[in-house]
């Protein structure tokens, strides 16, 4: 069985404080067995019908000519009923709720793959740089869609990392990751580096300003797919007119580099 409601209310105060203590919390199985099979069915229903009616500005591949380097969804729960029930109802918010300490707002709900021999690294790099919030409290829920082994490209955190502020951003190259942090790979931040291989269906919520990465994918066989819901906290006050303007530029800069 899945994680239900009552489940993470029930064990709402652990989940909040490892969540305020490392900046991250982790769950595996917290999608199994029917509702696990359902999950991926209908994310394989979204890329067969929804995929080809979506702007080209919210579906990113490695290699645009190839459909089978699919590489980023964006906003998948506003065009489909299943994931925007999946977004707004049930455990995915209540967790939010649980972890951030107060109601939320869902933001945006994406779906991750880096394809075998070239899904790309994840430069290390603070969610919080893109959403734009006054204060920088919110959420990303990540959810393995498959067994992501370390060569994959699982995801790494470094733990305690919310708790120090925003790092230096910059551009990058990184399709999808058009910022990354420029001072990473200090002692603290390596000593405190921890590694989240893990099967499908394992879930990892971690805070807006917890430093994150993850490398390419370095197989021939094997993808490296995953959900992401992200929910800001109510209390914050989101910069719109900032973040259309740089989304605007970022979208300018893709198509003419022929990546979207």
């Amino acid at each position: 069985m899945s994680y239900s409601t009552a489940y993470l209310k029930k064990h709402a105060d652990r989940l909040a404080h490892e969540f305020n203590l490392d900046g991250y919390v982790s769950i595996p199985g917290f999608y199994s067995g029917k509702e696990l099979e359902a999950l991926i069915e209908a994310k394989e229903r979204y890329i067969r019908e929804v995929v080809p009616k979506t702007p080209a500005s919210e579906v990113y591949y490695e290699d645009k000519a190839d459909p089978t380097t699919l590489k980023q969804l964006f906003n998948i729960w506003k065009h489909d009923a299943y994931f925007g029930d999946m977004m707004t109802q049930g455990p995915l918010p209540t967790l939010a709720r649980i972890v951030l300490g107060e109601e939320v707002t869902p933001a945006n709900m994406q779906y991750f793959n880096k394809p075998p021999g070239v899904g790309q690294p994840t430069p290390p790099h603070q969610d919080g740089f893109y959403f734009h919030l006054t204060p920088n409290h919110a959420v990303t829920i990540w959810i393995a869609l498959e067994d992501i082994e370390p060569e994959q490209g699982c995801v790494k955190y470094v733990q305690g990392s919310h708790r120090h502020g925003m790092r230096w951003h910059g551009r990058t190259e990184t399709l999808g990751f058009s910022q990354g942090m420029l001072d990473f790979g200090t002692e603290h931040d390596m000593a405190n580096l921890v590694s989240f291989p893990c099967k499908a269906g394992h879930l990892i919520a971690h805070h807006s300003l917890t430093i994150h990465l993850a490398d390419g994918n370095s197989t021939t066989d094997r993808s490296r797919q995953a959900f992401g819901a992200v929910y800001f906290a109510a209390a914050c006050k989101e910069n719109k007119e900032t973040k259309a303007a740089y989304q605007a530029q970022l979208d300018e800069k893709l198509v003419a580099s022929g990546k979207i």
